[in-house]
């Protein structure tokens, strides 16, 4: 582990780095279970252009909810194969996870994700996904009434269009987990040039494969069902523009509750990158949480266990 900074806001996230890594044994392997899943429930949801957004649902089986959770997919796979994988003989679905503790939890297809299809443009953009994650908010918000604001978990480049979206739209949720948050702050993105056209790319089984790195972090199974699923969900890579967009994220404009979190083997998320986001986040209510033995598909992998726990306890700490 890197030498703490000598700011007070790093003391509290050396601490929890410190109490995860001194936990860490050899992970257990989600356990079988004779529980039939439920299906993921599709929503159409109409966004500000009229475009159709598909929304996937799970909803908890005791009576008793603990809120709202909405799961942004990274920037190559879609929700379903990321966040709802099946297994026979393995628990590997994340909203499961999430509901077998008490959540409502749901899971927006980017444009040209999943079962939301590209626009008329080809393209999805860092400003177009930030607003269509807010209606995707809204939406959610008027279905769990009672429950409060929902949580944010972004994955990955979906990391990066949680944290736009809590810089922009912090009304609309009650706090921002994210996972696998790859971006460097400091290097600024290029604009893309004006005549490109998108290149609707076939996506691989080597790349559907690539982030599973850490030995015996996830079944063989497991990883070859993950590549089934990936591909029949997302055989086109989406294309994306005007990714220098991101470039306005600033941490400082962060207000709402931020957890960041990521596996120790993680080589995209790295502990340099997370030192200058956690810095200048401008909460203070703030925590970051390294996944011992896991990489960054830890949302997949064995530690998936240890990922929610994280979750859940950050997002429950303040209930009597």
């Amino acid at each position: 582990m890197r030498t703490p900074l000598a700011t007070r806001g790093h003391r509290s996230w050396i601490a929890i780095a410190v109490l995860v890594f001194a936990g860490a044994c050899a992970t257990t392997r989600p356990a079988v279970t004779n529980r039939t899943p439920s299906t993921a429930v599709r929503h159409d949801v109409a966004a500000t252009d009229g475009h159709t957004l598909a929304l996937w649902e799970k909803r908890p089986v005791a009576a008793t909810k603990r809120g709202a959770l909405l799961l942004l997919h990274g920037r190559t796979w879609s929700s379903l194969p990321n966040f709802d994988l099946q297994v026979a003989g393995e628990r590997r679905s994340l909203m499961d996870a999430f509901t077998a503790r008490g959540y409502a939890v749901y899971a927006l297809d980017l444009r040209g994700y999943g079962a939301t299809p590209r626009d008329a443009t080809g393209w999805l953009t860092p400003e177009r996904a930030v607003e269509d994650v807010a209606t995707a908010l809204d939406w959610i918000g008027r279905r769990e009434t009672g429950q409060g604001r929902p949580v944010l978990l972004g994955l990955s480049r979906g990391a990066q269009v949680a944290a736009f979206v809590a810089q922009r739209h912090p009304e609309k949720l009650s706090a921002v987990v994210l996972l696998g948050y790859a971006a460097d702050l400091d290097r600024k993105i290029p604009s893309t040039p004006p005549d490109q056209k998108p290149a609707k790319e076939a996506n691989t089984a080597a790349n559907a494969g690539s982030d599973f790195i850490t030995p015996g972090a996830i079944s063989p199974v497991a990883k070859e069902a993950f590549i089934a699923a990936a591909l029949a969900a997302d055989p086109v890579r989406s294309d994306w523009r005007d990714e220098d967009q991101f470039n306005a994220v600033d941490p400082a404009a962060i207000k709402v509750p931020v957890l960041l979190i990521h596996g120790e083997h993680d080589p995209l998320a790295t502990v340099v990158k997370g030192e200058k986001l956690f810095a200048r986040l401008g909460t203070g209510d703030r925590a970051w949480v390294i996944i011992p033995g896991a990489d960054h598909a830890v949302h997949l992998e064995d530690a998936q266990a240890r990922l929610v726990k994280a979750v859940a306890g950050f997002i429950e700490r303040r209930a009597p």
